[in-house]
């Protein structure tokens, strides 16, 4: 009898566990019916969080963006790409060629030569973008610009993209297509492509001879003005203008040799040969010189011919002469340059002008109001919840005395104890 005794006492403990246990739990239907008992509150709270997100999204100032696309520069079919195309069927082989040559991507470099502050301080001064977004200092409107801009570049299609973002639909297209051209204002004065370095190089030796053969021209003036005019006869004509001749070749040799070797190894047979033509023209020139004594820039009409008076007018007439000529041998150079750069497209064209977007691109209703409906049912129910477990802890004893420690401990200001 004992033993049964302690049987069914130990049955009614672990029923009352159980039940205790079953109390303190609180299922899914329990769930269910607290949401239910408060559904008019979450229904009319995020129904009136969702009115209150689509007014304010209305009233929020309207942004457009327009889109422009564009074409980088494209990579020369040279021996360097051949190479490359045959080295990719080695795998890791090919991508450490490819990576050890220092051969860039032309949409990467175009990318950031269209983040360069020089293009960006441009559309600051053009569109007077400090007076626009309210900044006192350039560096602080280059920043707002920058985070109206973007510039993405698509591996896939090769192509990039440039997005600016603005209040008013027609200064953000006007903005977009003018980025493009302040890129390639930018972009004139840097040789990118291999044409574009011998058109570089051209221009300068070009504005050189041009201000070399203006001093020249200045210098025959004085020594006229001051000793007169001499009149030479055939013979002497004929010898200032072939040594100016020779000697003017012999300088544009040397410079189309310089634009070679900017891209060319010295083993080219272009400026192998170069070098050949250039060693003929120095050995025609002293063969002129006969055994006159001096240099080759010394070669001059005999003395015994020109008063000593006029020896001077004729050295400044022989420096005109050879510097046109130089003037003139580079100017026909510098136009073949323009022409290869030109042979070889645009540095960047243009796919998709931008045109006025006809949408606005913020806010967006759509997007926003759900997306904020939706966070507020969350916290909604979450805080229905919340109440609810708040509730049955406080009808519990044990329970109870825990929330009033957790107030104790978090009523406590930091610092004291």
């Amino acid at each position: 009898m004992k033993t049964t005794n302690f049987e069914d006492s130990g049955v009614i403990t672990s029923q009352a566990a159980e039940a205790t246990q079953s109390e303190n739990e609180i299922s899914l239907l329990d769930l269910l019916i607290v949401l239910g008992e408060r559904k008019a509150f979450i229904m009319w709270t995020t129904l009136t969080v969702a009115t209150l997100t689509l007014v304010v999204s209305l009233l929020l100032p309207k942004r457009y963006t327009a889109t422009t696309t564009v074409l980088p520069p494209q990579q020369n079919s040279s021996l360097s790409a051949a190479f490359l195309s045959q080295m990719a069927n080695l795998g890791a082989l090919g991508s450490l060629a490819s990576g050890g040559l220092g051969l860039k991507n032309p949409a990467d470099m175009t990318v950031a030569l269209l983040k360069s502050r020089s293009v960006e301080d441009a559309m600051v001064q053009r569109f007077e973008l400090m007076k626009l977004y309210k900044e006192k200092r350039i560096s602080d409107a280059r920043k707002a610009f920058e985070e109206h801009c973007s510039i993405d570049s698509n591996p896939k299609d090769g192509l990039i993209r440039i997005a600016i973002e603005d209040r008013d639909p027609q200064r953000a297209a006007e903005m977009t297509n003018a980025y493009v051209d302040e890129y390639r204002k930018f972009s004139a004065h840097l040789a990118i492509t291999e044409a574009g370095q011998r058109r570089l190089f051209f221009e300068q030796q070009l504005e050189q001879a041009k201000n070399n053969l203006t001093a020249a021209e200045e210098a025959l003036k004085a020594s006229q003005q001051k000793g007169g005019m001499i009149q030479l006869d055939s013979q002497a004509k004929a010898l200032i203008e072939s040594v100016a001749t020779l000697r003017a070749q012999i300088v544009a040799k040397e410079i189309q040799i310089r634009s070679l070797s900017v891209a060319e190894t010295p083993t080219n047979p272009d400026i192998l040969l170069a070098r050949e033509q250039l060693g003929a023209l120095r050995a025609q020139l002293r063969q002129l010189a006969g055994s006159q004594a001096g240099t080759d820039s010394d070669v001059i009409v005999p003395r015994g011919k020109i008063p000593e008076a006029g020896m001077d007018y004729v050295r400044k007439l022989r420096d005109v002469k050879y510097n046109e000529l130089v003037f003139e041998l580079l100017a026909k150079q510098f136009e073949v340059a323009k022409l290869d750069e030109a042979r070889e497209g645009s540095l960047i064209q243009v796919v998709d002008a931008a045109v006025p977007p006809d949408r606005k691109s913020f806010p967006k209703l759509s997007i926003i109001v759900p997306a904020v409906t939706l966070v507020w049912l969350l916290l909604a129910v979450f805080w229905v919840l919340f109440q609810e477990g708040l509730r049955r802890a406080r009808n519990r004893p044990e329970d109870r005395q825990r929330l009033q420690v957790l107030r104790t401990i978090w009523g406590k200001l930091p610092g004291r104890s």
